[in-house]
């Protein structure tokens, strides 16, 4: 595990002021969380002399720091794994994810997630904000979801790009097939999202769940059986489009945990749950100028709108 060090030189000016709280503005590129660590593990000083992160300051002084960096070999190893890259540059990568990746490690996952075959392609130089087994990660798409992923290499990418995130300043457009087609062009679901109270692996639609909001609009129609829907999503719940999709009675193809039945398509075999990230705008981390990212339909998403368009005649 290697160590960070990092100092601040508190002015005559700063009076009152929380010391985890200056510390945090004048290192942008380190997260709340990771200076909590430090201060928690006794590393921070003011001084010379351990501190809290209440306590507060009342004059110059040096505030000093170590903090502890994620080496490699503490997490996932690199592993080659082909990726389709959409954009890349010193700050961040965007990855054009295939159906059956999961994203990152976890419990009974094997060494073949997106983060593994990341720590190959950028020879491990990903942001080592949040846990050791998820450098560089943001965000999420569910192991069959498709498309547009975005993943942070520096830590002020990292911190920034959570902002954005969070602060709603980002455009995510998925495509996804359902079930039977609805009978207006366009609406919007605003209903909360929830753990299900039985199911613990599953999000419901519940009274006191978390806001959630995704717009949809209708853009292809086949036969009445199905439908292409493009989703705009303002917030970013798990399996959101999944579950509001299927409490608006059209689930998607596939997606047999929210709602749909094998039965109603007959002789048509979905692949996966047919849903893909196909467009992200977001502000870049470092310019802040708006980055825009398309990724194309992919071959499997294509060939199922070619059965459904055959069945449809």
């Amino acid at each position: 595990m290697a160590e960070r060090v990092i100092e601040y030189h508190v002015p005559e000016t700063v009076q009152g002021e929380r010391a985890d709280k200056v510390f945090a503005a004048s290192f942008e590129d380190i997260s709340r969380s990771r200076l909590q660590r430090a201060f928690d593990a006794g590393q921070v000083t003011f001084d010379g002399v351990v501190i809290d992160k209440r306590f507060k300051l009342s004059g110059p002084g040096l505030l000093r720091a170590s903090l502890h960096e994620i080496d490699v070999g503490d997490g996932p190893k690199a592993v080659p794994i082909a990726l389709d890259i959409i954009h890349e540059d010193a700050s961040i990568v965007v990855v054009n994810k295939a159906a059956g990746m999961i994203t990152h490690p976890g419990s009974g996952t094997g060494e073949d997630t997106l983060v593994h075959a990341l720590l190959h392609h950028t020879e491990g130089k990903l942001s080592s904000v949040g846990a050791p087994d998820r450098p560089g990660i943001v965000h999420r798409l569910d192991k069959e979801t498709t498309g547009l992923i975005v993943v942070a290499k520096t830590d002020l990418a990292h911190h920034r790009l959570a902002t954005a995130f969070s602060e709603r300043s980002t455009y995510k457009r998925y495509v996804a097939l359902v079930l039977g087609v609805p009978r207006v062009e366009s609406g919007s679901c605003r209903e909360p999202i929830g753990r299900h109270p039985v199911h613990r692996t599953r999000m419901a639609v519940q009274v006191g769940g978390r806001s959630a909001h995704t717009d949809w609009r209708v853009e292809d129609n086949f036969g009445g059986q199905a439908a292409r829907v493009a989703c705009v999503i303002h917030t970013g719940r798990t399996h959101q489009i999944r579950v509001h999709m299927s409490h608006c009675k059209h689930p998607l193809l596939g997606d047999t945990t929210y709602g749909f039945k094998t039965n109603r398509l007959s002789e048509i075999t979905v692949p996966r749950v047919m849903l893909h990230a196909a467009e992200l705008r977001l502000p870049h981390p470092e310019t802040g100028e708006e980055l825009s990212l398309q990724a194309p339909l992919p071959e499997d998403f294509k060939s199922m709108q070619g059965v459904l368009r055959a069945a449809k005649s």
